[in-house]
């Protein structure tokens, strides 16, 4: 599963050398984990629940994608816009890091791994460069903990 943002400059599945049907994409605006994406990803749990008998075992990668020069950093100066759609106050928009994807990726990564339990998941964080086309590992591979 890949967390990416909308912006077309960065298409989560060409960024990282995806086919058709490898992963599943969750698409938003600075491809941030919010209440909404952890909704999301628990749905999408339940789904792959119901459908036990097509489920390929082993270690599955959950992949936070952020990327330079990201539209999400001109909704700065909007903390009441970002607030709601991080279910926040906005007291607490310094720790989501907004204005700098390597931070933004190590908060995200934190949150997954705080929020979610599964023995057979690895959380990584990377950052897409939109200038040079480079990837950067910001988080390598790391275990959820156990559920």
């Amino acid at each position: 599963m890949v967390v990416g943002c909308v912006d077309p400059r960065v298409d989560p599945a060409h960024v990282l050398g995806l086919g058709n049907g490898e992963a599943a994409i969750i698409r938003n605006v600075g491809g941030r984990i919010t209440p909404s994406t952890l909704r999301t990803m628990t749905m999408l749990g339940k789904v792959g629940q119901a459908n036990a008998d097509t489920h390929v075992p082993g270690t599955w990668n959950l992949v936070i994608l952020h990327h330079t020069d990201c539209g999400m950093t001109d909704l700065a100066p909007y903390p009441d816009l970002l607030a709601e759609y991080f279910e926040i106050s906005e007291g607490e928009l310094a720790g989501k890091s907004v204005v700098d994807p390597v931070g933004s990726v190590r908060v995200d990564v934190a949150m997954i791994l705080n929020s979610i339990r599964g023995s057979d998941f690895l959380v990584s964080g990377l950052v897409y460069d939109v200038t040079t086309g480079g990837l950067d590992v910001v988080v390598s591979p790391t275990p959820l903990r156990a559920a």
